[in-house]
């Protein structure tokens, strides 16, 4: 028995995730939602991903790093070389949440039983990351929640769930 793996991501109508490894789109529901379904669970993220982060790792959670550089450490966080090496230190009553970046999303797709992702419905006006695309022989809707645009949220968006 393995771990259940769920990719959490916000992506644009192109599939976009990232510009010069920041976020494209400040969306405060979609920082609640992450914080709700990753608080008490492990999180698995790309070095670059790690260093975006602004007070580093994320608390209340088992933050791990993948880094093909073996001496780096990172405050509160454990470091692995690969995907395989992260999962298999994780139980299998873990709940595993794969957050980026674009490389750790294209290795996990194929091992992950669950994406949350935030469809957010505008195409960035400029991105150099994005996310696999998800293919919908394989990956099917189990739910989604649309909300518009508002006050604190310049575009529509979704929280979408695929199962396979």
């Amino acid at each position: 028995m393995k771990a259940k793996v769920t990719i959490i991501a916000a992506v644009d109508s192109n599939g976009a995730i990232g510009l010069r490894n920041q976020l494209l789109f400040h969306l405060p529901e979609d920082m609640k939602r992450f914080k709700q379904l990753t608080t008490g669970h492990t999180i698995i993220m790309g070095r670059h991903t790690f260093e975006s982060l602004p007070k580093g790792a994320l608390p209340n959670r088992r933050n791990i790093v993948l880094t093909t550089h073996k001496d780096t450490t990172y405050p509160g966080a454990e470091t692995y070389s690969s995907l395989s090496e992260a999962l298999e230190s994780c139980s299998s009553d873990e709940e595993v949440f794969v957050i980026g970046g674009a490389e750790v999303y294209r290795q996990s797709i194929d091992r992950a039983d669950e994406l949350c992702l935030t469809e957010v419905q505008t195409a960035a006006p400029s991105a150099d990351v994005y996310f696999p695309i998800v293919d919908k022989s394989v990956w099917h809707e189990k739910e989604r929640v649309s909300h518009p645009a508002d006050e604190r949220h310049a575009y529509p968006y979704d929280f979408v769930t695929y199962i396979r």
